[in-house]
């Protein structure tokens, strides 16, 4: 599965429903609400 920021593009490869609910993105610390799941 692949995971990417809507705010900056960091693109997260794996499970982001596994991460805990304050997860952030590393690259601007935005909350996992705004990833969108890309299908591949």
């Amino acid at each position: 599965m692949k995971y990417v920021c809507t705010v900056c593009g960091y693109e997260y490869e794996g499970d982001l429903t596994q991460e805990p609910d304050d997860y952030v993105c590393p690259l601007c610390g935005e909350g996992k609400d705004v990833f969108e799941k890309v299908e591949e």
